[in-house]
């Protein structure tokens, strides 16, 4: 799968897309890497597993993209340092230079270092921060359902899909997130929390599907997949338009 998203991300770099992949992974392929079978408890031991898993993840990353003569560059946030003015504005400096250099940047969190004061907690947080720190045209948040729906459809399959949300606490109101076994870290209400935050900083999302990584040229397409969560300057573009 990993292959197949690397070859679609650089079909789209190809065509003139500039391209930023949040990715984790790190403490799981740490734990590959030295043949243990569970993530350990103790917070030192999971940062240990993540620094050695780090490399393994991206020289992978960089081993799929070398097929397509692609670079990719390692970026490794903390939430302090995207809330620290100066470290903000040097982490957006440097993913706008290697975007200018035509690099693939590749984000995750810094687990090495995180304590529960410092961490983003999940990919969609770290992918909202990111997006809006380079002010993005699009963050597609990759999931397991085919958007946000009205109750988990793995278990009511009568929950409805729902296809566009140009604010959240009106359009999402009906929506049951309780209980859900999408929720928890990095569950659905993450996403639509990090949707609506890229959306009132003017940063179109769509949630999809990432079960075939073609459904982000499809997306891209305009296809009606997943759920568009409309931002405010969109929003504006399209009320100046229809005058």
């Amino acid at each position: 799968r990993m292959e197949k998203l690397v070859r679609v991300l650089a079909d789209l770099h190809n065509s003139g897309k500039e391209v930023v992949l949040v990715s984790s992974g790190a403490v799981a392929m740490g734990l590959g890497m030295i043949g243990l079978d569970s993530k350990p408890e103790e917070l030192v031991k999971k940062q240990a597993l993540a620094a050695i898993g780090q490399v393994g993840l991206i020289r992978l990353y960089q081993k799929f993209f070398d097929e397509y003569n692609k670079t990719v560059a390692q970026i490794l946030l903390t939430r302090d340092g995207i809330e620290n003015s100066l470290r903000r504005k040097n982490a957006r400096n440097t993913l706008h230079e290697l975007i200018k250099m035509g690099i693939i940047p590749v984000v995750n969190e810094n687990d090495t270092v995180i304590t529960d004061e410092i961490e983003f907690g999940d990919n969609d947080t770290l992918s909202a921060a990111v997006a809006t720190l380079i002010q993005a045209d699009l963050l597609l948040i990759l999931t397991n359902t085919d958007g946000v729906f009205t109750a988990d459809p793995h278990i009511h399959h009568s929950a409805q899909k729902v296809r566009k949300v140009m604010k959240a606490s009106d359009d999402l109101k009906d929506v049951d997130v309780n209980g859900s076994s999408l929720l928890g870290s990095g569950g659905m209400a993450s996403k639509i929390a990090a949707a609506e935050l890229c959306r009132e900083h003017n940063v179109d999302v769509v949630i999809a599907n990432g079960a075939d990584p073609s459904t982000i040229m499809d997306v891209l397409e305009g296809k009606d997949l997943g759920t568009f969560f409309v931002s405010d300057a969109t929003s504006r573009k399209s009320k100046a338009k229809s005058l």
